[in-house]
């Protein structure tokens, strides 16, 4: 065997294992970003559901929950009333319309049957809604206070992801992590959109 061919069997291989190498390491990096996307579906599925819970807890009690045994407390025992809301429209003799609204209680259903039912979720855990996926075992940090905006107070609330998994939610000391609510304004909305 001469030079040459030696040198193209040496070179032939090295092409092979540095193709492996940047075919492995493109493949390691498509495969961290779907770990990153499905394990953020899962919490964003999780804040969801717990901005529903909030907004029941805040219907029932007139504010928000600042803990999660407040709120898991509520989801476990807690009760939502059925309330029929009728309008009837009147005319009166000189041409303006008079509106009615009266409001009668049908009766209540327990939260628990009513936003976590087995039909819309089938595998529901209550002990593990708090929880956030991917992370351990850490909890959601959970915030409630009231606010004053022209010079009335609203009630506003925030669920946050303690310890994002993605790097760029890492940013700024978690700046970007995944929220529903806000600390500083009267938003429900979540920060994924």
């Amino acid at each position: 065997m001469n030079l040459t061919k030696v040198l193209s069997f040496v070179f032939f291989a090295v092409a092979i294992a540095l193709g492996y190498l940047l075919y492995k390491g493109v493949d390691d990096v498509v495969e961290e970003e779907k770990r990153i996307a499905l394990i953020e579906s899962a919490i964003i599925e999780k804040l969801q559901m717990l901005r529903d819970a909030q907004l029941a807890y805040q219907a029932s009690n007139g504010k928000y929950a600042d803990n999660w045994n407040d709120l898991k407390n509520f989801i476990q025992n807690g009760e939502i009333w059925l309330v029929q809301r009728t309008e009837t429209t009147k005319l009166l003799d000189y041409g303006k319309e008079e509106t009615t609204v009266t409001f009668d209680t049908l009766g209540s259903v327990n939260v628990m049957d009513s936003l976590f039912n087995e039909r819309k979720y089938p595998d529901f855990n209550l002990e593990a809604l708090a929880v956030v996926p991917g992370s351990g075992g850490k909890m959601f940090e959970f915030f409630a206070d009231k606010i004053e905006r022209n010079n009335y107070q609203i009630n506003v609330f925030e669920i946050r992801d303690p310890a994002p998994i993605n790097p760029e939610r890492r940013l700024n000391n978690n700046e970007k992590a995944l929220r529903v609510g806000s600390r500083t304004d009267a938003s429900t909305e979540g920060n994924w959109k």
